[in-house]
Protein backbone atom coordinates (compact mmCIF):
# COMPACT_ATOMS: atom_id res chain seq x y z
CA UNK A 1 0.00 0.00 0.00
CA UNK A 2 1.37 3.96 -0.60
CA UNK A 3 2.02 5.33 2.35
CA UNK A 4 2.53 2.11 4.20
CA UNK A 5 5.50 2.22 6.35
CA UNK A 6 6.81 -0.77 5.83
CA UNK A 7 9.10 -3.10 8.95
CA UNK A 8 12.06 -4.28 5.84
CA UNK A 9 13.93 -1.39 5.26
CA UNK A 10 16.07 -3.81 2.47
CA UNK A 11 14.30 -1.82 0.01
CA UNK A 12 14.11 1.51 -1.02
CA UNK A 13 11.97 3.35 -4.05
CA UNK A 14 14.45 6.10 -5.54
CA UNK A 15 13.78 8.37 -8.68
CA UNK A 16 11.72 5.56 -9.73
CA UNK A 17 14.07 2.85 -9.73
CA UNK A 18 14.11 -0.15 -6.73
CA UNK A 19 17.56 -0.51 -5.31
CA UNK A 20 18.39 -2.84 -2.80
CA UNK A 21 20.47 -1.61 -0.09
CA UNK A 22 22.83 -4.35 0.25
CA UNK A 23 23.92 -4.16 -3.35
CA UNK A 24 25.37 -1.59 -5.50
CA UNK A 25 24.64 -1.45 -9.37
CA UNK A 26 26.63 0.93 -11.53
CA UNK A 27 24.00 1.14 -13.99
CA UNK A 28 21.25 3.25 -11.12
CA UNK A 29 23.46 6.05 -11.71
CA UNK A 30 24.31 8.47 -14.73
CA UNK A 31 27.70 9.94 -16.10
CA UNK A 32 27.21 13.08 -15.02
CA UNK A 33 26.68 11.67 -11.33
CA UNK A 34 30.13 9.68 -11.21
CA UNK A 35 31.70 12.91 -12.68
CA UNK A 36 30.00 14.47 -9.50
CA UNK A 37 31.42 11.91 -7.51
CA UNK A 38 34.82 12.01 -8.70
CA UNK A 39 35.13 16.28 -8.40
CA UNK A 40 33.43 15.92 -4.65
CA UNK A 41 36.55 13.15 -3.81
CA UNK A 42 38.87 15.29 -5.76
CA UNK A 43 37.74 17.91 -3.34
CA UNK A 44 37.98 16.44 -0.07
CA UNK A 45 41.19 15.46 -0.78
CA UNK A 46 42.00 19.01 -1.42
CA UNK A 47 40.31 19.86 1.54
CA UNK A 48 42.62 17.08 3.52
CA UNK A 49 46.04 18.09 2.46
CA UNK A 50 45.00 21.99 3.44
CA UNK A 51 44.21 20.73 6.95
CA UNK A 52 46.96 18.24 7.58
CA UNK A 53 49.60 20.73 6.04
CA UNK A 54 48.40 23.16 8.23
CA UNK A 55 47.56 21.78 11.91
CA UNK A 56 49.72 18.71 11.72
CA UNK A 57 53.03 20.25 9.53
CA UNK A 58 52.15 23.56 10.89
CA UNK A 59 53.28 24.75 7.04
CA UNK A 60 49.90 25.25 5.44
CA UNK A 61 50.30 24.13 1.29
CA UNK A 62 49.45 27.53 -0.75
CA UNK A 63 47.53 26.59 -3.56
CA UNK A 64 44.70 24.39 -1.43
CA UNK A 65 42.16 27.32 0.14
CA UNK A 66 41.94 28.18 -3.81
CA UNK A 67 41.47 25.00 -5.29
CA UNK A 68 38.65 23.89 -2.64
CA UNK A 69 37.01 27.07 -3.66
CA UNK A 70 37.02 26.23 -6.89
CA UNK A 71 36.07 22.76 -6.80
CA UNK A 72 33.16 23.39 -4.34
CA UNK A 73 32.20 26.00 -7.28
CA UNK A 74 32.45 22.85 -10.00
CA UNK A 75 30.85 20.32 -7.55
CA UNK A 76 27.94 22.86 -7.33
CA UNK A 77 27.39 23.97 -10.86
CA UNK A 78 27.79 19.94 -11.61
CA UNK A 79 25.16 18.78 -9.31
CA UNK A 80 23.01 21.28 -10.23
CA UNK A 81 22.14 19.55 -13.19
CA UNK A 82 21.34 16.19 -11.26
CA UNK A 83 19.17 18.03 -9.28
CA UNK A 84 17.38 19.71 -12.73
CA UNK A 85 16.84 16.10 -13.67
CA UNK A 86 15.50 15.07 -10.43
CA UNK A 87 13.71 17.93 -10.35
CA UNK A 88 14.85 18.64 -6.94
CA UNK A 89 15.94 22.61 -7.49
CA UNK A 90 13.60 24.59 -4.90
CA UNK A 91 9.99 25.86 -5.57
CA UNK A 92 7.01 26.93 -3.61
CA UNK A 93 4.55 24.50 -3.91
CA UNK A 94 1.71 25.53 -1.33
CA UNK A 95 0.03 27.54 -3.81
CA UNK A 96 -0.91 24.64 -5.91
CA UNK A 97 -2.97 23.07 -3.38
CA UNK A 98 -5.49 25.99 -3.32
CA UNK A 99 -5.68 26.09 -6.94
CA UNK A 100 -7.91 24.62 -9.47
CA UNK A 101 -5.82 21.63 -11.16
CA UNK A 102 -6.11 23.08 -14.68
CA UNK A 103 -4.64 26.48 -12.98
CA UNK A 104 -2.14 24.63 -10.93
CA UNK A 105 -1.16 22.79 -14.38
CA UNK A 106 -0.82 26.32 -16.24
CA UNK A 107 0.91 27.64 -13.08
CA UNK A 108 3.13 24.76 -13.39
CA UNK A 109 4.16 25.13 -16.98
CA UNK A 110 4.39 28.33 -16.90
CA UNK A 111 7.43 28.05 -14.17
CA UNK A 112 8.85 25.05 -16.26
CA UNK A 113 9.37 27.46 -19.26
CA UNK A 114 10.59 30.19 -17.07
CA UNK A 115 12.96 27.77 -15.46
CA UNK A 116 14.26 26.77 -19.18
CA UNK A 117 14.72 30.40 -20.39
CA UNK A 118 16.74 31.40 -17.27
CA UNK A 119 18.65 28.34 -17.42
CA UNK A 120 19.31 29.22 -21.16
CA UNK A 121 20.25 32.36 -20.03
CA UNK A 122 22.73 31.17 -17.45
CA UNK A 123 24.02 28.87 -20.64
CA UNK A 124 24.89 31.91 -23.13
CA UNK A 125 26.36 34.13 -20.17
CA UNK A 126 28.86 31.04 -19.74
CA UNK A 127 29.81 30.71 -23.22
CA UNK A 128 30.32 34.62 -23.49
CA UNK A 129 32.32 35.05 -20.42
CA UNK A 130 34.61 31.86 -21.07
CA UNK A 131 36.82 33.50 -23.29
CA UNK A 132 37.09 36.89 -21.62
CA UNK A 133 38.16 34.60 -18.44
CA UNK A 134 40.94 33.04 -20.64
CA UNK A 135 42.93 36.58 -20.14
CA UNK A 136 42.50 35.75 -16.27
CA UNK A 137 44.69 33.66 -13.99
CA UNK A 138 44.52 31.95 -10.50
CA UNK A 139 45.96 33.74 -7.54
CA UNK A 140 47.99 30.78 -6.33
CA UNK A 141 48.30 28.80 -9.33
CA UNK A 142 48.98 29.62 -12.75
CA UNK A 143 45.98 28.36 -15.06
CA UNK A 144 43.57 30.58 -16.36
CA UNK A 145 40.43 31.45 -14.50
CA UNK A 146 38.18 29.74 -17.41
CA UNK A 147 39.10 26.48 -16.12
CA UNK A 148 36.80 27.58 -13.87
CA UNK A 149 34.63 28.38 -16.21
CA UNK A 150 33.97 25.18 -17.75
CA UNK A 151 32.13 23.48 -15.11
CA UNK A 152 29.71 26.46 -14.95
CA UNK A 153 28.85 26.07 -18.48
CA UNK A 154 28.29 22.73 -18.00
CA UNK A 155 26.23 22.71 -15.01
CA UNK A 156 24.11 25.58 -17.06
CA UNK A 157 23.95 23.74 -19.78
CA UNK A 158 23.06 20.46 -18.33
CA UNK A 159 20.41 22.15 -16.10
CA UNK A 160 18.85 23.83 -19.66
CA UNK A 161 18.63 20.16 -20.76
CA UNK A 162 17.62 18.58 -17.81
CA UNK A 163 14.46 21.31 -17.32
CA UNK A 164 14.02 20.50 -20.71
CA UNK A 165 13.53 16.30 -20.25
CA UNK A 166 11.48 17.31 -16.98
CA UNK A 167 9.27 19.88 -18.59
CA UNK A 168 7.86 17.95 -21.37
CA UNK A 169 7.14 14.96 -19.05
CA UNK A 170 5.11 17.09 -16.93
CA UNK A 171 3.63 18.47 -20.24
CA UNK A 172 2.81 14.50 -21.32
CA UNK A 173 1.66 13.97 -17.85
CA UNK A 174 0.23 16.66 -16.67
CA UNK A 175 2.32 16.70 -13.50
CA UNK A 176 1.11 19.17 -10.93
CA UNK A 177 3.40 20.08 -7.74
CA UNK A 178 2.11 18.91 -4.51
CA UNK A 179 -1.10 17.63 -6.08
CA UNK A 180 0.27 14.32 -7.71
CA UNK A 181 3.62 14.47 -6.56
CA UNK A 182 4.05 10.21 -5.64
CA UNK A 183 6.92 11.72 -2.66
CA UNK A 184 4.14 13.64 -0.90
CA UNK A 185 1.73 10.69 0.99
CA UNK A 186 -0.97 13.72 2.65
CA UNK A 187 -2.14 14.51 -0.58
CA UNK A 188 -5.29 12.40 -1.63
CA UNK A 189 -7.11 13.20 -4.82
Amino acid sequence: MQGEFMADNSTVKQDNRETSSSKFNFKDYTIEEYIVLVVFWILAIVVFAQFFSRYVLNSSIVWTEEMARYLLIAVGFLGSGIAAKKNAHIYVEAGYRFLPRKIGFIMSTIVDIIKIVFFGICSYLSIKILPLMAAEYMTSVFLPMSYLYIPVLIGCVMMTLRSIQVAWKHWKTGFIPSVNDPSNPQIID
